[in-house]
Formats: structure tokens, sequence, C-alpha cells
């Protein structure tokens, strides 16, 4: 039985996977906004169709947001997307570190609480 080989990844798995370093960056920003999105569809237990309503378009493109297809998606209308649902979204911008010659591009999404404890915080 052979062994698998390991490759240990650059932290940026889109880089891993080939795309440029401008695609990437992109990339990064899309898939947390989406998974943001995401969260907040299924963190309130709504349908798809509900969803939609709330988001102003239809039932086929929430299923494409909740499947995780990032097509036909730009940055600008996922953070509108968001902003609809009562979202804020942060962009910070800072100076690299000395002795790195360009910018890292990097998203955090914080948790989102689950239903019982926000109930459990509603309920007091």
């Amino acid at each position: 039985m052979s062994r698998a080989t390991v490759t240990k990844g650059s932290g940026n798995v889109f880089r891993d996977l080939g795309f440029s370093e401008q695609k990437s960056a992109e990339l990064i920003l899309k898939s947390s906004l989406l998974q943001a999105l995401q969260e907040t569809i299924k963190g309130r237990g709504w349908k798809q169709v509900e969803a939609a309503n709330q988001l102003g378009i239809d039932q086929a493109k929430v299923s494409k947001l909740l499947a995780g297809q990032m097509a036909g998606f730009s940055i600008e209308r996922l953070v509108h997307f968001l902003s609809l649902l009562g979202q804020d979204v942060e962009v910070a911008v800072r100076k690299a570190p000395r002795g790195r010659r360009y910018g890292t591009v990097r998203s955090r999404t914080p948790k989102q609480p689950n239903k019982s404890s926000a109930t459990a915080t509603s309920a007091r």
C-alpha cells in the first residue's frame, strides 16, 4: 500500500488551486461574504422562498447562494444582500508589515449565535 503525499498549503486555498493573487483575493472576500450570508439565512430558519423575498431575488438564486455558487454574484451584491438582512460589513485597510512587498487579503466572520443561545438571551 502506498502512502499519500501531503503538501503543506500556503494558507490561501485559492492560490494553492492556481488562481492569481488578484483573483484569489477576490475569491477570499466573496467566499467570506457568502459564508456570512448563508449563516444568516440558516440562523433565521428561513426557507429559500423567504430569503428570496427578503433579498429581492428569485428562489433559484438563493438556492445557488446556499449551495456555495459564487459565480454571478459580485462582492458589491453580496455586501448589499447582507445589508438587507441587517448585517454590518466592515473592511479594514492597514499598511503591510516591513519586509513584505505586497499586502494580503484576509477575511474574518464572527460566529453567529445558535438559535438556542439567541433565544435564551432574548428571553431575559
